[in-house]
């Protein structure tokens, strides 16, 4: 869940009232929130760096509110302490407008064909005569970082620009071009860098390092032109420092470009209508004409309103409650989510602000109206279907062979689900396309390419992990293996595998021999060819003449060596 820190006396001064601690945390467990801490600044440094490095930092008291991840507009103070406001019903939801300037005055986009491959998506709006603090201006700032670790997945789906919109002049141009044919000055810069250079310069930058894989192996960079050539954005990497914004500025023009649009729409539409209300005109929100390279054209932001029904049967029942259809509209509307019954009270008419894209499906709707009613307020019942919980069949059979295992001198090793192609491959004289192994995409490390296709890497890595201890090592595993499936929804399916190994100066294929009849005893399996078990000399063995390599035969099928 994210966290938003805000600043005790500030929220406090905007929900017109103050709270004790515990008062505090209450409303937010109300309101589905969560007073992770009360701390400082000073108090956070001195956590993470010591006291030493504490000394002037600001002791104003500071909560960290835990968010619902899907709550994107309660990620800042703004949004909040509306959130809040019209909760306690201390203020009407309010109503925002998009502006549509007059032909020829409005700002516009323009998307090239050569954006289609790295960021094809851009969408854009302009917050006209707002006036910022510096309070309102650190709210803005932290909104934007907020999203980007959020739904816009570290600004690999979406990257959000702000700028001064009175430094530059549109039309605006979304364009890719060579790193060498894009310079300018980033951000708090005193000069101008090429692309590679920027590149370059922030790659041990701790924040903006993370982001460069996003579009440093592309031919060509995103970059935004205004109509005199001056670059606004090289997203998702880094904003030009012509076109900052500061406390002084009025008008602002914000765009987001990504890879998944409805992402975008949503960014935007979250960010414009939690600042607009510090616009001249409150809540309004002026409109920016995007053209595609197929020659539509978009009108940003959305700001769309959306109209469901819901029953109040359905509420009620999912719910365990016996609420009347105007009290349930009434708890909706509490929860930013303006509702009035319809018909003969057979239905609830929501209306879905362009501030909770997170409502989805009838059931969010009765998520916030059991939050709205309050959980502690929900009766608790009997369920009316009684049921035992019981072991898989499987899973009871794992744990008794587990303790048997144990019994006879094994030590259990619990080994990773995930290794690499030479772990299940090379290492064991195998070709990887062999094992119909389960490939991961794009895995972090080369330690976890694939799903295991067999226990015995696993076991033979501890072994190797622990080759000082006094021998002999005796150690099994039961645990699943994936393999390819394409039978199941999933393209894969798990089997439950037993291994065990025993390491000693010397072979000892006798002890893993009794350890298997003692398994086959466990199992009432019987050692006969006919409908039981048996031990054979495998071909490679043979080649060999070892005893050391075996298949195990039962009913006619190899279940082991």
């Amino acid at each position: 869940m994210p966290t938003v820190g805000v600043k005790r006396d500030l929220l406090f001064e905007a929900l017109g009232r103050s709270y004790t601690d515990e008062e505090f945390n209450d409303l937010c467990f109300e309101f589905g929130l969560e007073l992770d801490e009360v701390t400082s600044e000073k108090d956070i440094i001195s956590k993470e760096k010591g006291e030493g490095k504490a000394e002037g930092a600001s002791e104003t008291v500071l909560y960290k509110i835990d968010v619902p991840a899907n709550r994107y507009d309660l990620l800042c103070l703004e949004g909040l302490v509306r959130g809040l406001q019209v909760f306690k019903e201390r203020i009407n939801l309010p109503r925002y407008e998009k502006i549509i300037p007059a032909k020829g005055e409005g700002q516009k986009m323009i998307i090239t064909e050569e954006t289609v491959k790295i960021r094809p998506y851009a969408v854009a709006a302009v917050l006209r005569n707002i006036t910022f603090t510096k309070e309102r201006y650190d709210s803005f700032i932290d909104l934007q970082e907020k999203l980007h670790q959020n739904i816009c997945r570290r600004r690999a789906l979406v990257a959000i620009g702000t700028h001064d919109l009175d430094t530059i002049s549109g039309p605006f141009t979304f364009t890719a071009k060579a790193p060498s044919e894009i310079k300018f000055k980033p951000l708090n810069q005193s000069q101008e860098y090429t692309a590679s250079q920027i590149m370059d310069l922030y790659r041990t930058d701790s924040h903006l390092r993370h982001y460069l894989h996003l579009i440093e192996n592309k031919p060509r960079y995103p970059v935004i032109f205004d109509s005199n050539g001056v670059v606004l954005s090289m997203p998702p990497i880094i904003n030009g420092d012509h076109s900052k914004i500061s406390l002084k500025t009025r008008n602002v023009f914000i765009e987001c470009t990504g890879t998944d649009m409805t992402k975008a729409k949503i960014v935007l539409d979250i960010i414009v209508t939690m600042f607009s209300e510090y616009c001249e005109k409150q809540f309004t929100v002026e409109a920016v004409e995007v053209t595609y390279p197929n020659g539509k054209t978009h009108i940003c932001p959305e700001l769309a309103y959306r109209k469901e029904k819901v029953k109040p049967e359905l509420i009620n029942k999912k719910l365990g409650i016996s609420e009347t259809p105007s009290s349930l509209a009434k708890l909706l509307t509490r929860m930013c989510l303006s509702s009035h019954v319809t018909g003969n009270g057979n239905n609830i008419e929501v209306e879905i602000p362009p501030t909770r894209a997170d409502v989805i499906h009838a059931c969010d709707i009765v998520e916030d109206a059991a939050i709205a009613y309050g959980y502690n307020n929900i009766q608790m019942v009997i369920p009316k279907t009684y049921t035992i919980a019981n072991q898989l069949p499987l899973n009871k059979l794992t744990e008794l062979l587990r303790l048997d295992l144990a019994a006879a001198g094994f030590t259990e090793a619990l080994t990773f689900a995930l290794c690499s192609t030479e772990d299940i491959a090379d290492k064991l004289g195998m070709d990887i396309s062999a094992t119909n192994a389960v490939h991961i995409a794009n895995p972090k490390t080369a330690e976890f390419q694939v799903a295991r296709t067999t226990l015995l890497p696993g076991l033979l890595k501890t072994i190797a992990a622990n080759r000082k201890m006094p021998l002999p090592l005796k150690l099994f595993e039961i645990s699943d293996i994936v393999v390819k499936d394409p039978t199941k929804d999933v393209g894969a399916r798990n089997y439950r595998h037993l291994c065990a190994i025993y390491y000693n100066k010397s072979p000892g294929f006798e002890i893993i021999h009794g350890l298997l009849d003692r398994v086959m005893q466990l199992l009432e399996v019987p050692p006969n060819e006919e409908n039981g078990y048996t031990i054979k000399a495998t071909e490679a063995a043979i080649q060999k003449l070892s005893r050391d390599d075996m298949e195990i035969p039962c009913s006619s099928t190899d279940i082991g060596i």
